[in-house]
């Protein structure tokens, strides 16, 4: 989808700091969402997914985490510079966000409607009467029966699944420009997951909402998005349309997550996994930070950084060295399976 830029990040770094000092979760990441694009960021637990998304809502535990460096521009203005009143405002009603859990972001103690009603006066000029309409159109809206019953439930009275709903219906009441959904499906049955999508898909189209994507399951990338970005240690290691991505992985950390996935149409005695772990944030400080657990990786992985390579596809962006030799990773593994033989 060719809109406008609605949100540029440039060069972000985020870090923590505790006492045993500074630990970088996220380091120079650059990426654009489009004005009704739905981008996936996608990797393992501890890449920097959750921390880039708290650090563009300025959600990151005060004293503990800072953005250091970079900008976030949306709709043209540095978000790292602005106040907090400034992002009260910009919060919940031009970029919403879904959190993975959705029982500790509802509160148990205020019913439904209570906190739906709450949100949409905070935003607009409704009152409270209009803006009690308003959430019970879109409890309707996001698929949940008996609205005006619901309005006057408490959280623990209704399913994980209704709960997202709510959520999700509490995130679009002020009809944001940009979604940002943190594992929206993670805690929810197959069935679940499923209409979840479907319904995010459908507002999508329905309010050309912009959506930023966090998950770890590239079948939902696949099911949702139109680009995705794969995040390891911290760096973007891959961008590219969700087509080039999944036909046409150009760094090695993607070819191995797209090998994990599982495939019915397939007997294997056991299902691929990549050897090794996530390196804790900091702990590589020169080259590649997939390189130890990179089969294709050379003695330069581990002496020189890689930048993010045009791989040739258009906006196929990948950090390996091997993005930008001849035959990219395709013919590196082609050889490489070649000398073995």
């Amino acid at each position: 989808m060719e809109g406008e830029v609605l949100l540029d990040v440039r060069g972000l770094r985020t870090s923590f700091f505790t006492d045993e000092g500074e630990i970088p979760a996220v380091d120079g990441v650059d990426f654009a969402v489009r004005a009704g694009e739905v981008l996936g960021i996608v990797g393992e637990s501890g890449c920097g997914k959750s921390v880039t998304s708290l650090s563009i809502m300025g959600l990151l535990p005060k004293g503990i985490g800072k953005v250091v460096g970079g900008e976030i521009l949306f709709k043209g203005e540095n978000l790292v510079e602005a106040s907090e009143r400034r992002m009260k405002q910009i919060r919940g009603n031009e970029i919403a966000m879904i959190f993975q859990e959705p029982m500790t972001s509802l509160n148990p103690l205020f019913t439904i409607g209570n906190q739906l009603v709450e949100a949409i006066c905070l935003h607009t000029k409704m009152a409270k009467k209009e803006a009690r309409v308003r959430a019970a159109e879109m409890l309707q809206l996001v698929g949940l029966p008996r609205a005006e019953q619901l309005l006057d439930a408490y959280p623990h009275e209704l399913s994980g699944g209704m709960r997202q709903r709510v959520m999700i219906a509490m995130a679009m009441a002020c009809r944001p420009a940009l979604l940002i959904a943190d594992e929206p499906t993670t805690a929810l049955d197959v069935t679940i997951q499923a209409q979840i999508l479907a319904l995010m898909k459908e507002l999508n189209r329905t309010f050309g909402t912009a959506i930023m994507m966090i998950t770890h399951d590239l079948g939902v990338v696949a099911e949702l998005c139109d680009r995705v970005i794969v995040m390891y240690a911290g760096q973007i290691v891959e961008e590219g349309s969700v087509r080039d991505i999944f036909r046409h992985p150009q760094h090695p950390y993607t070819a191995g997550l797209i090998r994990s996935i599982p495939d019915i149409r397939g007997k294997k005695e056991r299902l691929y996994s990549i050897p090794g772990q996530v390196p804790k944030p900091g702990a590589v400080r020169r080259g590649c930070r997939f390189a130890d657990r990179c089969e294709w990786a050379v003695d330069r992985c581990r002496q020189e950084d890689p930048l993010l390579y045009e791989t040739g596809e258009q906006g196929h962006r990948a950090r390996c060295f091997l993005a930008v030799e001849k035959g990219g990773l395709a013919d590196a593994r082609t050889a490489a399976r070649s000398e073995r033989a």
